[in-house]
């Protein structure tokens, strides 16, 4: 089964866990032992004896009432502990999982699916220990108990509750798993869906306001929420009719119990007030089934994501990065690029230490991915990449992380979080002081930002401008030796674009840069720029021979100076 796997996952706490079930089956046996002495002192007590004859029943009742609740508050208290020290171990493991697959994978699926799976769907392990596997193992010990306990006074007596807590604890959970199974199977999915259409409701609240689209996203967010509770409804009329069920069979079996062994005096009030009692341990079964089937969806998605390759894998035995300081070059590559042939010229190029190149071209040119092929998050179709010597596209050869401290910086989708400007700078450099916060602050044209200043969800409490150069700073406090920026100018005006580019070219002064950028102000002094269309380089050279040729690059800047 595949909860079993998860539970591998966890199999560090499994001792703690088994702890908890047995508290738990403790706590119900002393129910059922209550329940007996109880009844037998009543009973005896009504003939009146001398008050010696029932001082251990006494102490004996006093003991599993108190015992009952001290052991449920353990059992709770054990088990609780237990468990949630195991999500924390399962849950990293799941974030462990999802990073290799950033941002291949996960493009795959929406932040409300993640956010579930990573959230609500490592929780419900919880429900599969507590829920499921504590009340089939308490139910399973008290029904042995009880049945053993009657088959001492009544054998027949025995074989009645033994018929009554199969049909409670087996055919009434079986029969509740086979109708949930309709109803349940979709539960989970509806979740995520429904996470993705609130979290799309909430976080583009702004463009949806803007082109009028508001209605259609909050009715779409509606009709899962419908869907969702029409689910969760019919959940609750099975498991309404499940709780009937169990409550006619407990009654029919205390029934039976006291028409097969009606002569044995207080015995017979003490194995039907047992009989009842013992119930109350299987009751909880037919609940725990419904929710095993939910929780199986749960496990088969976290499995999926557990399961899921990254999309470059990284080498076994990997080799060491070069010491001297790298160079980077590309012959030929083109990286893999979604529904396009990858067949075709590919990109060449030489970057060696201190050499700024800036990458140009229409949307969907191949830039981006040419720049997430580099630092390992996308393949590499073909071609050769080398650094320091190191074949790149050889996986046998080097970590992706490894990598990713040689080349790095500023890429597309590039996130800012919720907390303050410190925090989101010491993303790249976690020792930075604050001397050196400020200084990459300065040199990405932010002198005036308090480190302290909170910047809202994605940098919402930023100006653009603001936004781009906090990332930007981020950048180049990372100090990777060859620095990647891609698109730094989106979405900005003219004149802060070009601002944000002068930026840059001041402050990669003697670094290695490749530069992907849609502006071609500001460009006049990198050592080369390529126009890539397609995938490949239509056109190369340094600004001042490409303006004066027939081209793309010159028209693109001709269109530019038209609209500045």
């Amino acid at each position: 089964m595949i909860e079993w796997r998860l539970l591998r996952l966890i199999r560090a706490h499994l001792p703690r866990i088994g702890v908890a079930g047995l508290v738990a089956a403790t706590a119900e046996l002393a129910a059922v032992a209550l329940i007996a002495t109880a009844t037998w002192l009543l009973a005896s007590a009504w003939h009146q004896p001398p008050l010696t004859s029932l001082t251990l029943a006494i102490v004996a009742v006093r003991t599993f009432a108190i015992g009952r609740g001290a052991l449920r508050y353990l059992d709770r208290l054990v088990g609780h502990d237990a468990v949630l020290r195991a999500l924390t171990d399962l849950r990293a493991a799941v974030f462990g999982s999802i990073t290799p697959l950033a941002p291949g994978h996960t493009r795959l699926r929406g932040g409300g699916d993640l956010l579930t799976r990573l959230v609500s769907d490592v929780d419900s392990v919880q429900d599969l220990i507590l829920r499921v596997w504590n009340p089939v193992f308490s139910a399973a010990v008290v029904s042995l108990a009880t049945v053993g306990f009657t088959a001492i006074f009544s054998p027949a007596a025995a074989l009645v509750l033994a018929t009554g807590l199969a049909l409670a604890g087996v055919l009434l959970p079986w029969s509740a798993t086979r109708l949930a199974r309709s109803a349940a199977a979709g539960t989970t999915g509806m979740r995520a869906d429904l996470a993705d259409a609130t979290g799309d409701l909430v976080r583009g609240a702004r463009d949806l306001a803007a082109y009028g689209a508001t209605a259609q996203a909050v009715h779409r967010a509606q009709t899962e929420a419908e869907r969702l509770a029409a689910a969760e409804r019919r959940n609750g009329g099975i498991a309404a009719m499940i709780t009937a069920a169990g409550s006619l069979i407990a009654g029919a079996t205390v029934i039976g119990v006291f028409l097969v062994a009606p002569d044995l005096g207080i015995a017979t009030a003490i194995l039907a007030l047992t009989a009842l009692v013992s119930f109350e341990a299987v009751s909880p079964l037919p609940q725990a089934m419904r929710r095993l089937v939910e929780i199986r969806g749960s496990a088969a998605r976290l499995a999926a994501l557990l399961d899921a390759e990254a999309v470059v894998p990284d080498p076994t035995d990997p080799v060491p990065l070069p010491t001297d300081e790298p160079r980077l070059t590309l012959w030929n590559v083109r990286p893999e690029l979604p529904g396009r042939d990858d067949s075709g010229p590919g990109v060449t190029l030489d970057l060696p230490p201190g050499r700024r190149i800036a990458i140009v071209g229409a949307s969907g040119a191949g830039k981006s991915m040419l720049l997430s092929a580099l630092v390992r998050f996308t393949p590499i179709a073909q071609g050769t990449v080398t650094l320091g010597g190191i074949n790149l596209v050889d996986l046998t050869q080097l970590r992706g992380d490894d990598v990713r401290t040689v080349i790095g910086g500023m890429l597309s989708d590039a996130h800012v979080f919720d907390s303050t400007v410190a925090d989101n700078l010491r993303l790249a450099a976690p020792a930075a002081t604050d001397a050196q916060l400020i200084d990459s602050l300065r040199r990405a044209g932010l002198a005036d930002l308090e480190l302290a200043t909170s910047v809202g969800e994605d940098g919402g409490q930023l100006s653009g401008g603001q936004r781009q150069r906090l990332l930007l700073a981020r950048a180049l406090l990372a100090d990777h030796p060859i620095l990647l920026l891609d698109e730094p100018t989106e979405h900005l005006d003219n004149e802060t674009a070009d601002a944000i580019t002068a930026d840059i070219v001041a402050a990669t002064e003697g670094r290695s840069l490749i530069l992907v950028t849609h502006r071609i102000a500001g460009l006049e002094s990198l050592d080369e720029i390529l126009v890539m269309d397609e995938g490949t380089v239509v056109e190369r050279g340094r600004h001042r021979d490409l303006v004066m040729t027939d081209g793309p690059y010159s028209r693109m800047t001709a269109r530019e100076l038209l609209t500045s």
